[in-house]
């Protein structure tokens, strides 16, 4: 009898190993293959090289797929509400990614960011990929008209969140809502990597380079990291200048040679803007509605671009935009005062 139940243990202790091995070789197989579980691991990595904040996640969620590239615009309250029952620049905005050709699939790849409550608001009730940019001790509530104390601050609060972007390794397209994207950019940006920049101008039958930045393509790197580093710490020595001319200064000042940085500038034929409107609607990309002063002359006058170019979709016939009226008067207007959107 002993030796029968020391069989019996023996059997079981076989048994009881058998089984343990069984289950090590399978948990094994799986860490190593089932791609759930390679998943986790990679989030683990990234989130010890890569400590993921709100900023972070919104811009991973909206870059396009290698080459970490986010098209960004900017909207406050004014933005966002209507005046009047009438549509908004927001509206505009985003009509012209329907209407455009090419540029309907560019929106998931369009992060809002929102100076205040109301546009964030706003911006998640559209679904869109949207970051509530820090404004603390500034009101950015409000329309903020041209050159005025508080536009000046807007522009370089922007330039610091796009200083921050360009730092954390992503490429970025600038856009002001007032630019209505009528064909995707990508195929008229040079895919020349040796340029650091493109940026729109205002004209170009003139001397020098008139740059806009409202709308411009940034490659990441070391080069134009300090280019918006020193751009965004001459804010302190530049008082009452937006933020588009001390760029303009660095620019005739030498220090983007200096940093050997190359920079392209965007024509007007296929990168237009009311200063200076496209001749061929058959290769424009976008209008901007620039040489403009304020919120309402750019809605009135941008209805009409929108308008113009669903004509030219249905007749393929190239003609002349319609008159900027409204943006030519808003500048004999010196005491116009913007109007607060009711909620």
């Amino acid at each position: 009898m002993p030796s029968s139940n020391n069989s019996s243990g023996s059997l079981a202790l076989a048994v009881s190993l058998l089984f343990a091995g069984a289950l090590y070789i399978c948990f094994q197989s799986r860490s190593a293959s089932d791609p759930i579980s390679d998943r986790l691991q990679n989030v683990e990595t990234r989130w010890t090289e890569y400590p993921v904040d709100e900023l972070e996640a919104v811009l991973d969620q909206a870059a396009m797929g290698n080459n970490k590239t986010v098209i960004i615009a900017m909207v406050n309250k004014a933005y966002v509400e209507e005046v009047g029952g009438g549509r908004t620049m927001m509206d505009l905005f985003l009509e012209s990614f329907w209407e455009g050709e090419g540029t309907r699939p560019l929106v998931n790849h369009l992060m809002v960011v929102a100076a205040d409550q109301t546009a964030y608001d706003r911006c998640l009730f559209r679904r869109l990929h949207c970051y509530k940019m820090d404004t603390q001790g500034v009101d950015l509530e409000g329309e903020k008209v041209y050159m005025s104390k508080d536009f000046i601050e807007m522009m370089w609060r922007r330039t610091r969140l796009l200083l921050d972007v360009l730092s954390r390794g992503y490429n970025l397209i600038f856009t002001d809502t007032d630019v209505m994207w009528l064909r995707s950019p990508f195929s008229r940006l040079s895919n020349n990597e040796s340029l650091d920049m493109q940026i729109s101008v205002d004209s170009i039958d003139v001397g020098g380079h008139l740059i806009n930045t409202g709308f411009y393509h940034v490659r990441s790197n070391n080069k134009t990291i300090s280019l918006f580093q020193k751009w965004y710490d001459m804010r302190l020595k530049s008082t009452g200048m937006k933020e588009q001319d001390v760029l303009k200064q660095l620019l005739d000042s030498g220090f983007f040679g200096q940093l050997g940085l190359n920079v392209g500038f965007l024509n007007t034929t296929e990168f237009s803007g009311f200063c200076q409107d496209s001749p061929d609607m058959g290769v424009v990309t976008t209008v901007h509605a620039n040489c403009c002063r304020y919120i309402p002359a750019k809605i009135s006058d941008l209805t009409l671009v929108l308008h113009d170019w669903k004509h030219y979709k249905a007749s393929r016939v190239n003609s002349k935009w319609s008159p900027h009226v409204e943006c030519g008067r808003s500048w004999s207007e010196a005491h116009y005062i913007p109007k607060i959107p009711k909620l």
